[in-house]
């Protein structure tokens, strides 16, 4: 069964969006992407100040190993700084097919 991680959130005030999806790129390409189990990711911009990113994992397991590789990763220090931390929240679903 695959997961749905949806993380939403803005980026700090006076953060610079082209540095903000440069960082986001990077960090996809460099981390993310060599993960087991990546399906997919996209990053998508709403109304104002609001941020959403959908990655598809092939597993619960594949999601957990990834994020705890990630976490020590200089790319996800670099997206995270672009973040504003009050403003985030991640939920996790399980697709049903």
């Amino acid at each position: 069964m695959a997961v749905i991680e949806v993380v939403t959130f803005r980026l700090t005030p006076g953060a610079n969006e082209e540095e903000f999806l440069t960082a986001d790129q990077d960090f996809q390409t460099a981390c993310l992407y060599v993960q087991r189990g990546l399906l997919r990711r996209t990053t998508a911009r709403g109304v104002g100040n609001e941020w959403l990113v959908v990655t598809v994992w092939g597993s619960a397991h594949d999601a957990d190993a990834a994020a705890v590789v990630c976490r020590d990763d200089p790319g996800a220090g670099r997206w995270a700084a672009f973040v504003d931390p009050p403003s985030l929240t991640t939920r996790r679903y399980h697709t049903l097919d």
